[in-house]
């Protein structure tokens, strides 16, 4: 099978894992290794296996490997809790994930927004 690096609708695991900002913090490199345990204790994760028995993920798989992050990182939960979570069907944590992350994107702007303020008086300054 023939992919497109740019548009493919897969993407490898070292992609999935820049795309989820997972980095080991001491070495400074992706740390794939979280997402192959993501894949063991979830078993609605199912990425595609190609030639060489490399794993690719589609936009379903990555979409659930970030509420997955979302709860485990961000709100702390346990993996029995997250599974519990996920084997609910519960429609409240797809809300719960996209009001968080748009008050990401909303803080993100506000601070874009204070470092110019402060750039401008420091030139009006200097």
């Amino acid at each position: 099978m023939t992919k497109s690096k740019e548009n493919s609708q897969y993407k490898s695991i070292g992609e999935v894992a820049e795309i989820l900002k997972l980095f080991n913090k001491k070495k400074g490199t992706l740390s794939t290794h979280t997402i192959r345990f993501w894949e063991k204790e979830f078993k609605q994760i199912k990425p595609k296996i190609f030639s060489g028995n490399r794993r690719y993920y589609d936009e379903n798989s990555i979409n659930l490997l970030k509420k997955i992050k979302f709860l485990l990182k961000d709100r702390g939960m346990t993996l029995i809790g997250v599974k519990k979570v996920l084997n609910s069907n519960n429609s409240d944590i797809d809300e719960l994930y996209n009001t968080s992350i748009k008050q990401k994107n909303i803080i993100k702007s506000k601070i874009k927004n204070i470092k110019k303020i402060i750039i401008d008086i420091k030139e009006d300054n200097g």
